[in-house]
């Protein structure tokens, strides 16, 4: 899944280096705006709703941690 995203976040989001850090959000990588498109990106390829409480800096920190909000919301 994390592969899964990273590519198609790098495809949206090219100007971003999405491994460049673990703490996108902390470290200023990841703008607001930006983020409001990565829940829109996800939203729509995932078919998921991204509810306020989940908008968090440890599940817009990294790969992993949107990869892992991505899943937990797939389940429910």
């Amino acid at each position: 899944m994390e592969e899964e995203i990273l590519e198609l976040l790098s495809d949206e989001f090219p100007e971003v280096d999405f491994t460049s850090s673990d703490e996108l959000v902390d470290d200023g990588i990841l703008d607001s705006l930006t983020i409001t498109g990565i829940i829109a990106t996800l939203s729509m390829e995932y078919d998921i709703e991204i509810p306020y409480e989940e908008i968090v800096e440890e599940n817009f920190n990294s790969i992993q941690g949107l990869a892992s909000m991505v899943q937990r919301l797939m389940e429910e």
